[in-house]
């Protein structure tokens, strides 16, 4: 990753202005809430929008990828620190916080437009899976632990912990970007959690459970 992806790049002088900033970020969240798609958007039109000079959009972002980085960061929520009180409620905390993240029209397009613009751009999609995608799956590898740990997770189910999260995230990352229609549904993430531990779930969960 090179630091042409931060905002760390803006030029040193005088500091930056924090309503500028969020008047730019908040322009291209509407733009692409609206459809326009990330890659039809210029760092003109963008300053056009946000009514701000042009020179002063590129002396806070060298390019759009740069501010991509800064939309996606001002609208990152991490997942919440687990209760610990039961394996089941720790997971269905953070798919509920994963499924709630992707139901605003916002959040479902800023999605949909990095999953195209990482295709033709190796340096983003390894600058967001590091900054955005491994803290969340790092969330879920704890919590799966601590239900190794507690016998709450098959031993021998436990050794692929990456497959494990995808089982747990891929059905609501599914329908953020492909059927977004139904993501909305209440209890989705009670489903997938109950389904996935009927699966890997130990036989001592079970009768604790009953």
């Amino acid at each position: 990753m090179t630091e042409s992806l931060g905002s760390t790049t803006a030029q040193r002088g005088r500091p930056r202005n924090a309503d500028v900033d969020r008047a730019v970020i908040e322009t291209v969240l509407r733009l692409l809430t609206q459809g326009v798609s990330f890659g039809e958007l210029s760092m003109e039109g963008i300053a056009r929008e946000a009514g701000v000079g042009k020179t002063t959009v590129y002396r806070r972002w060298p390019g759009k990828e740069a501010l991509l980085i800064d939309v996606l960061e001002a609208v990152e929520v991490p997942l919440p620190e687990p209760g610990g009180q039961s394996l089941r409620e720790d997971l269905v905390a953070a798919v509920e916080a994963t499924r709630k993240r992707n139901l605003t029209k916002g959040e479902s397009a800023l999605m949909r437009n990095v999953l195209a613009q990482v295709q033709s751009s190796p340096e983003l999609w390894q600058h967001y899976r590091d900054t955005f995608v491994a803290p969340r799956r790092a969330a879920f590898v704890r919590i799966l632990r601590r239900g190794i740990d507690s016998g709450e997770i098959r031993a021998d189910v436990g050794a692929d912990l990456d497959l494990l999260v995808d089982m747990l995230a891929g059905p609501v990352l599914y329908r953020a970007t492909l059927r977004p229609e139904v993501l909305q549904v209440e209890g989705l993430a009670e489903r997938v959690v109950d389904t996935f531990l009927d699966g890997v779930g130990s036989h001592d969960r079970t009768r604790r459970c009953g």
